[in-house]
């Protein structure tokens, strides 16, 4: 709800305003807000479709951010976005100004004088708002058939607000197959998802090699829970994905055919991302790319008086065992033949479950290095957990 009235926010909001016509806006940052749920937002100008719009951008305390596009009415929406922050800062190409309101509702402009005089000058920085502000290229468009049908896009192949993270997470995850294409064969695939849920990878995965690369792709993926195989059955039938086959099974259980060329898992919940990088690796699965979720065991069991200083505290002890559970994980797999490593799958302001575990099968098995790996997973298990 607007306040009282200010003529320094109304100031504000025309030069604001003047700064995005004139090409020389690059970005506001607005902080001290009235939403007890909000951090900050920020507003950036971009040409979509030909035409420059504001961009706004509102994280929140539950570490996600929404973005809304202004594309009428600048005025009236900038309006409830100045007088609901007490401070505001005007980045520009002629200069930069400051809003703060205090407490008692003094307020105070710094700076914007010197970039009206700018303005009103023969020679202004402008900027061309499509190449200052780069849209990021992804792999997917937004206008795939797949992404309609999961509800992460509309029928116009704009992504939903709520989805933008999972769409840059999907993104992100294809770069990381895109690295690994050259250590799976060239037609033929066999690719399991394990742990799938919704499969918006498993769909993701296998649009990317059927229909970009134009790969012949058998995909398997394997859930606990019967309802999420339900739907993803009746998604790739309508879309008419015949490689893909959905089975509703215990993957402990489950029997993989040879060859395993590729294994991904996402989030699979504390143990479950275990017991795929065993399943994984026992098979010989030739790449495992897989994202952990929670990592409760270790915390749970670890026993070790040389590492009380940190696990006395809780929050360190999860933050601690987090990183070590990941870190076995990997030392693991060293010791059956793959050479690994721990990459950043997406921005951790859209998920702290950020970290993708790698591995790929050695060509030339150097059994020194197994032999010394297994020795080193044991002797740091039974430090951590206190063994005999």
């Amino acid at each position: 709800m607007k306040k009282i009235k200010s003529e320094k926010i109304d100031s504000l909001i025309h030069l604001f305003l003047e700064l995005f016509e004139k090409k020389c806006l690059k970005k506001a940052v607005f902080s001290r807000p009235d939403a007890t749920d909000e951090i900050k937002s920020v507003i950036t100008p971009k040409k979509i479709a030909g035409n420059d719009i504001l961009q706004l951008e509102i994280f929140s305390k539950d570490n996600k951010a929404y973005h809304i596009n202004i594309k009428n009415d600048f005025y009236k929406e900038c309006e409830q976005i100045f007088y609901s922050h007490s401070q505001i800062n005007i980045i520009s190409t002629l200069g930069d100004c400051q809003f703060m309101r205090s407490k008692g509702g003094r307020e105070t402009i710094i700076g914007d004088s010197k970039i009206r005089d700018k303005l009103t000058g023969n020679s202004i920085d402008s900027l061309d708002y499509q190449s200052n502000n780069k849209e990021k290229k992804y792999i997917l468009s937004g206008g795939e058939d797949f992404l309609k049908k999961l509800g992460i896009s509309d029928e116009n192949g704009r992504i939903h607000d709520k989805m933008q993270a999972k769409f840059r997470q999907i993104n992100k995850f294809l770069e990381h197959i895109k690295s690994i294409e050259k250590y799976l064969p060239s037609d033929n695939l066999n690719i399991y998802d394990l742990c799938c849920g919704k499969s918006y990878l498993s769909f993701a995965v296998y649009h990317y090699f059927k229909y970009i690369k134009g790969i012949s792709i058998s995909m398997r993926c394997v859930d606990l829970k019967a309802d999420v195989i339900e739907y993803c059955e009746g998604v790739a039938k309508r879309l008419g994905f015949d490689g893909m086959e959905f089975t509703c099974a215990d993957i402990n259980a489950y029997k993989m055919d040879a060859p395993v060329h590729l294994v991904i898992s996402l989030h699979a919940c504390d143990i479950a991302t275990d017991i795929v990088l065993n399943k994984a690796s026992e098979n010989g699965a030739r790449v495992i790319l897989s994202t952990p979720c929670c990592h409760h065991e270790l915390n749970h069991t670890i026993n070790c008086d040389s590492l009380e200083f940190v696990t006395k505290h809780s929050m360190l002890r999860q933050k601690l065992c987090d990183a070590l559970t990941d870190s076995l994980r990997l030392l693991k797999l060293e010791g059956e033949g793959y050479e690994v490593s721990a990459l950043e799958l997406i921005d951790p302001e859209d998920t702290p479950k950020n970290i993708i575990l790698k591995a790929i099968k050695r060509d030339n098995i150097n059994f020194e290095k197994i032999k010394k790996s297994r020795e080193e997973y044991l002797l740091v298990r039974k430090f951590l957990l206190g063994e005999k």
